[in-house]
């Protein structure tokens, strides 16, 4: 037994959460649906990954990217 303490704490914290209304800033809001300020987002920002291009990997790897149907390494 013993739940109902557990059960009413929850109850409690799951109301207050679906009534909780912070203040909107409705300054920032609009200026972000404006598109007034400009900032680059890490997920987006692939500059850092472009010092190391693909055709390295591809040129490095390719010998060893290549089996026969047996699945074994050829001879190099």
């Amino acid at each position: 037994m013993g739940r109902g303490r557990q059960k009413a704490k929850q109850t409690k914290v799951a109301r207050a959460l679906k009534y909780y209304s912070p203040e909107t800033n409705y300054h920032a809001l609009e200026q972000e649906l404006r598109g007034g300020r400009s900032h680059t987002d890490v997920a987006t920002d692939d500059s850092r990954w472009n010092a190391v291009g693909d055709e390295d990997y591809d040129n490095r790897y390719a010998d060893w990217a290549d089996f026969d149907d047996s699945n074994e390494r050829r001879e190099l």
